[in-house]
């Protein structure tokens, strides 16, 4: 990773949501399920929100950021997934809301796609 992507990413981090600081508190040092997750990792040209590389499985949230940036994101999303990973997208409020479904789910598409965390 370049001293630039680094950089990037460390901005990004610092520039986060709220939805986004809340789930990193959940998912961070291996807290939903042992699972491992990353911020801000970058996987090719693209920073994943949040990423489990043991599952391949990525987590966008996007908020009103993405509001006219749809096919964008919908060509990244088959993008990633032709690299083999899986992308959840979800938005915002839906952390704020149904946290706990929210990370049910999450937990759930970790299970099925390696069900040892590593």
């Amino acid at each position: 990773m370049s001293a630039d992507s680094v950089a990037f990413a460390r901005q990004l981090r610092q520039d986060c949501t709220f939805a986004e600081a809340r789930l990193w508190e959940i998912v961070r040092n291996r807290r939903l399920g042992g699972y491992k997750f990353r911020r801000q990792r970058q996987t090719g040209r693209f920073f994943a929100d949040f990423c489990c590389i043991s599952a391949k499985l990525i987590v966008e949230l996007d908020g009103d950021s993405h509001l006219g940036r749809e096919l964008y994101d919908e060509a990244r999303t088959n993008r990633l997934r032709d690299e083999g990973w899986y992308v959840l997208r979800l938005e915002n409020f839906e952390v704020r809301l149904n946290e706990a479904v929210v990370c049910e789910r999450i937990l759930r598409l970790c299970r099925v796609r390696a069900p040892q965390p590593t």
